[in-house]
Order: C-alpha cells, then sequence, then structure tokens
C-alpha cells in the first residue's frame, strides 16, 4: 500500500445535511469464497492530518479502536452544531477508498436546494453526531473473521469499495460489487433521517421515513422487492430486527445511482429488486421513484471522484452500453485524475470540473471545437457547450488537450 506523507495541512469537512444507518450489509454472494489482494496504492489533529484530510486515529479513540485490532488510520465529517461523524480505518484500506467514502457521506449530507426534505440537511447531520454515528473501514470481506466488526460502528469491508477507475469498478462484475453507497446509506437512515417502529425515533426526518416505510409495504407486498422464495429468510430476519425499510430504500438508492445496469439479470439487487435502472422505476416501482423525485437525494453525485491512479485512457462520464463502469459513472459530475497516467475524460451533460493528474490529459467533448465558447484565466480553463442539453459548461485544471469531433486544441496555445 502506498501512503502519502503526512503534512500539516488543515481540511475541515464541514456538512449541512441528514441521515440515518443500520447495522450491516443486506446480502452477500459468496464473499467468504473472494480472495483479497490488497493493492498498492478534517481539522488539524494531534496527530496531524495529511493532505487528503486523513491522519492516525485520534488517542480518544485508538483505545477501542487499536493497532492490534489492525485500525492505523482516521478521518471525519465536522456537522454544523460542531459534532463529528468519525470514519475509523483499518491497515489495508487504500487511500482513495477513504477519501470515496468520506464523499459519498458528504453527498447524503449535501444540501439539496428546493427539496422537500434535503433542502437543508443540517438537522440530519447533526442528529448522525448526537447519535454517535461511526463509519468503520474494514479489511477483507464480510465473512465473520474481522474482530473489528464487532466493535460499534457501521462496517463497509475493503472487498466491497470500488474506486472510481479500478479494476473493480471497471469491469463491473459483481464479484467486488460496490457496496458502499449501500452501507453508508444505512449509517444515515439509522442515525439521522430515522427509523420508525423502534421503542422511540430518534431521527430527524419522520415525514420521509413514513413515505419510505409506506413504499416498502407496497414493494413487499406487491412483490416488487424480496420476492423470490430463497429470500423468505432474510426478509423474516429483516422483519425481526426491524430493517425492512433500510435495505429496500437501499435497493432504491443504488437502482437509481447506477449500481445494477451491468448486472446480468432482469432485476437489480442481487436479482430483488424490480428496477434495474433509474428509467424502470416511475412503472416498476411508482412509490419508490417518487422517494427520488426532488425528495433527499440528488440527480447526479456531487463528490469528486479521484480516478485511481493506475487508470489509463479514456474514463466516460458519458453512457455508454458498451462500457458496463457508465451505468454509475452517468451520474458523476467532478473528477480528479490521480498519479501520472496520460489518461483523459468524457464529459457528460453536468457542468462538469475536471483536474488532471501528472501525466498528459484530454477532455474530450461531443460537437466541433466553433460550438464552443473557450476561456483560459490563471491556469483555469471554462469550456462552455453553445449548443443547449449536450455538455454544459466544463472547469478544467492541469489538463493539456481539448478534444472536439474535428480538431484538437493545446491548452497552452490559449
Amino acid at each position: 500500500m502506498m501512503n502519502i506523507p503526512f503534512t500539516r495541512t488543515f481540511l475541515a469537512v464541514v456538512i449541512s445535511t441528514m441521515l440515518v444507518g443500520c447495522g450491516g450489509s443486506s446480502e452477500k454472494k459468496s464473499q467468504a469464497e473472494v480472495v483479497i489482494t490488497p493493492p498498492t496504492t478534517p481539522t488539524i489533529f494531534e496527530p496531524t492530518s495529511n493532505d487528503l484530510g486523513i491522519s492516525a486515529v485520534p488517542d480518544e479513540l485508538k483505545t477501542t479502536y487499536s493497532a492490534a485490532l489492525k485500525f492505523d488510520r482516521y478521518t471525519k465529517v465536522d456537522t454544523p452544531n460542531g459534532g463529528v461523524i468519525h470514519i475509523i480505518v483499518q491497515n489495508e484500506i487504500m487511500d482513495n477508498q477513504i477519501v470515496r467514502a468520506r464523499g459519498i457521506l458528504q453527498h447524503y449530507l449535501t444540501d439539496f436546494p428546493d427539496s422537500v426534505y434535503g433542502a437543508d440537511k443540517s438537522t440530519v447531520a447533526n442528529k448522525m453526531a448526537e447519535n454517535g454515528a461511526i463509519l468503520l473501514l474494514l479489511n477483507g470481506v464480510d465473512d465473520g473473521t474481522n474482530a473489528g466488526a464487532e466493535l460499534d460502528g457501521q462496517p463497509l469491508y475493503y472487498g466491497e469499495m470500488q474506486v472510481e477507475g479500478h479494476s473493480w469498478y471497471i469491469k463491473q462484475n459483481y464479484q467486488y460489487r460496490d457496496a458502499s453507497f449501500e452501507e453508508i446509506l444505512h449509517l444515515v437512515h439509522d442515525y439521522g433521517i430515522g427509523v420508525d417502529q423502534n421503542t422511540e425515533f430518534n431521527g430527524a426526518l419522520p415525514e420521509y421515513q413514513a413515505d419510505i416505510r409506506a413504499a416498502q409495504v407496497t414493494a413487499l407486498s406487491d412483490k416488487l422487492w424480496a420476492w423470490p422464495a430463497d429470500r423468505a429468510d432474510w426478509v423474516s430476519e429483516l422483519t425481526a430486527e426491524n430493517s425492512l425499510s433500510q435495505e429496500y430504500l437501499a435497493s432504491v438508492v443504488d437502482t437509481y445511482y447506477g449500481l445494477w445496469g451491468a448486472f446480468d439479470s432482469e432485476y437489480g439487487m442481487w436479482g430483488a429488486y424490480v428496477a434495474k435502472i433509474r428509467g424502470d422505476m416511475a412503472t416498476t416501482d411508482p412509490q419508490g421513484a417518487e422517494l427520488m423525485a426532488n425528495k433527499f437525494f440528488h440527480p447526479y453525485l456531487t463528490y469528486n471522484a479521484r480516478i485511481d491512479e493506475n487508470f489509463v485512457g479514456d474514463f466516460s462520464l458519458t453512457f455508454k452500453q458498451s462500457l458496463s463502469y457508465t451505468n454509475h459513472a452517468q451520474y458523476l459530475k467532478d473528477v480528479t485524475l490521480t498519479g501520472n497516467k496520460d489518461s483523459n475524460v468524457v464529459v457528460n451533460q453536468f457542468d462538469n470540473n475536471i483536474t488532471g493528474n501528472a501525466g498528459v490529459n484530454t477532455v474530450i467533448f461531443t460537437g466541433q471545437a466553433a460550438q464552443y465558447q473557450v476561456t483560459s484565466v490563471n491556469g483555469e480553463v471554462k469550456v462552455y457547450d453553445l449548443q443547449d442539453y449536450r455538455d454544459g459548461m466544463n472547469t478544467l485544471v492541469n489538463i493539456e488537450k481539448l478534444q472536439f469531433s474535428d480538431s484538437t486544441i493545446e491548452v497552452s496555445s490559449l
């Protein structure tokens, strides 16, 4: 594993938002048989943080989350009320996996202007901190052998944390499926949004939870979710622990962000949710689609995706049937290329922010050069598509070339 040297860098991750989480994965497919080989790879604390906002485990946590249990790093999300959501990390986790996990948590907690329940998510974020929400990033897979999983915290395992541009992400073969969105959502749901039918409601959004519960009840009774016979024992277990609404919402959110578009089945979420892609939801699960319709979850991913340092080629933010990962990548808005490989980015319809790496990087656009307005000020290039609903406004930093359908322009010539 490649570590980045620690420097005295201030990186406070401040959030206003809402959430809750449940304690464990919904379903695992033969993970005990998977062999994991780790690849190489924010306030100022004592000890100090690095330039990614990652530090050693703070003294007040290291007695419980100890080196003996292989915990060696830490990051956090600060909440508006001065609280903290801790992210505590074991030693085989890549730095980019840590940053991505924190980014997904931030994404769920980022205000969604003019939405019904998410316009001001500060109450959700604050409630998470008050309820003691902790995210644990653990080595290996969920096979019952990691003692760290017995500690307080929502577990997320190395073997289910993809990173954009990494081979697991590009292949999307579901041997190492991307469970980060599900597990971090459980944390937000349990500790922030709140879950009904417990002794008391400890969340911030009882009205939204009522909507979630109603959609879950319909989905289960109408055989839209968890209907196959081999799920019966699982449903009974979820019912006993009051986790039905959490697991149902995870299926909806995973589908909404494209995580099951490449799955070899008619359905999504291991074949247990009737909708496979976002476009299916309005007709197959209308109440589930309504949960996503300007309620709490952004229609795109708000975090900045750090593309794996070993990626080479064109990373596409535009959906292409031949590229399975673009079922998910089409909802990205901002990306940062890492490492020193010559790699490129194909833009999508959002207003993208794209940062290059130490190699030679090209950003690829749809139309002819004359159809764009290009400006360059102090090393920042802005490329505005004059045609509506195509490539949007793109802000580029440390990019060497702009490729249009009829020509390629060297940024140094601007």
